[in-house]
């Protein structure tokens, strides 16, 4: 357990800051599994839609340091090449 004053606000912050993470990063998790959906359907334009969608929620968790940005490129960059490859219909 915390001895000092100090360290006992260190544990409140980071528990605070877990909580409000681990939200950020569920949140981003649902926006990616909508678009896989929209992926697995073959629907191209709800795919776009739900990419649309998930892309600011995503790059706003890397630039809150909740994931590494290269990290989030490379899901984007993946999530839009399968969107890609999807016959428009």
């Amino acid at each position: 357990m915390a001895n000092t004053a100090s360290a006992r606000k260190r544990n409140r912050q980071t528990v605070k800051r877990t909580a409000r993470n681990a939200a950020r990063k569920s949140r981003m998790r649902t926006f990616v599994k909508k678009v896989e959906a929209a992926v697995a359907s073959g629907d191209k334009e709800a795919a776009v839609a739900a990419l649309r969608a998930a892309q600011p929620e995503m790059q706003r968790a890397s630039g809150k340091g909740v994931v590494h940005k290269n990290t989030m490129a490379r899901k984007l960059s993946r999530l839009s090449a399968r969107i890609k490859v999807l016959a428009v219909g």
